[in-house]
C-alpha cells in the first residue's frame, strides 16, 4: 500500500480508502455479502486474486475479520466497528456522487442492477411461491440476458437458462431499469414509453415494481448541469 507519508487523518484515510475496489468491497460487506463468492458478484470485473489480496489488507487494517466456515474451505467474512464506521464515508461518497455525477453509458450494467435490486427486495411483498423471471436488456453493444429466481424470500440470479418455467418476462433498455432503479425514472413512464416491458400473468406484471426497494441514494435529486456548471473552479 502506497502511504502519501503524510500525518494528515485525511491522507491516512485516502491511503486505504482510495485503493482500487477497496469501497466497493466495504459496500458489498455491509450488504450482507458473507463470503468469498459473494463479494465477488457484486463486482463484476475485479478478479479474485485482487479481491484475496485486498481482503488480507482489509483484515490487516482490522476493517474486516473473518472466520472460518463450519464445513468446507474459506471463510465469513465481516465489517469490524472500523469497517462500519468507514461504511459512512462509502454512504457520503454516495450521496455527492448521486447529486453531483451523471448516470453515463458506462455505468448501464444491468447485471449490478438486478444484483443491487436482489439485495433491496421487499420480501415481505414477495409471493409465496417460487417465480422464475426472465430479463432481456437492450440498448448495450451486445443484448444480454439474465433469469432471477426468487424462492422462500432468497433469490438468485442466473446467466444461463436454470431450466424451470419462466414466470414473467421483461425486456427493458438498460439505461430504463438502472436509471428507474436510481429513482431517476419513474416506473409509470418507463412502462408507458414502452422502455420497460412486461409479459406475463396480469397479478405479476403489477406486483413486480412494488417488490424494488430503489436504490439507497433514489431519494437524492441529481444537481442540474446548468447549475453544476456555474460553481466557482480553484485555480
Amino acid at each position: 500500500m502506497r502511504t502519501y507519508g503524510q500525518y494528515c487523518p485525511i491522507a491516512r484515510g485516502a491511503e486505504i480508502f482510495a485503493e482500487r475496489w477497496t469501497p466497493v468491497i466495504i459496500r458489498n460487506l455491509y450488504l450482507g455479502c458473507g463470503n468469498f463468492s459473494e463479494i465477488l458478484e457484486g463486482a463484476p470485473g475485479l478478479s479474485r486474486t485482487l479481491l484475496a489480496q485486498r481482503l488480507k489488507q482489509l483484515e490487516r487494517l482490522g476493517i474486516v475479520e473473518s472466520t472460518p466456515k463450519r464445513e468446507g474451505r474459506g471463510g465469513h467474512y465481516e465489517l469490524t466497528s472500523a469497517g462500519q464506521d468507514l461504511f459512512k464515508v462509502c454512504v457520503s461518497l454516495g450521496e455527492w456522487g448521486a447529486a453531483w455525477l451523471e448516470i453515463a453509458p458506462e455505468h448501464l450494467d444491468p447485471f449490478v442492477v438486478l444484483w443491487s435490486m436482489c439485495n433491496m427486495l421487499r420480501r415481505d411483498r414477495l409471493p409465496d411461491r417460487r417465480i422464475v423471471i426472465r430479463f432481456d436488456f437492450t440498448g448495450r453493444r451486445h443484448p444480454e440476458r439474465y433469469w432471477l429466481l426468487i424462492e422462500h424470500a432468497d433469490t438468485e440470479i442466473c446467466k444461463t437458462y436454470p431450466g424451470v418455467d419462466e414466470d414473467l418476462y421483461i425486456t427493458a433498455e438498460a439505461e430504463a431499469f438502472v436509471k428507474w432503479h436510481a429513482g431517476q425514472l419513474s416506473w409509470a413512464g418507463a412502462t408507458r414509453d414502452g422502455r420497460i416491458q412486461l409479459h406475463g400473468p396480469s397479478w405479476l406484471v403489477r406486483a413486480f415494481p412494488t417488490w424494488n426497494a430503489k436504490s439507497a441514494f433514489a431519494h437524492i435529486k441529481p444537481v442540474p448541469r446548468t447549475v453544476a456548471s456555474r460553481l466557482p473552479t480553484l485555480g
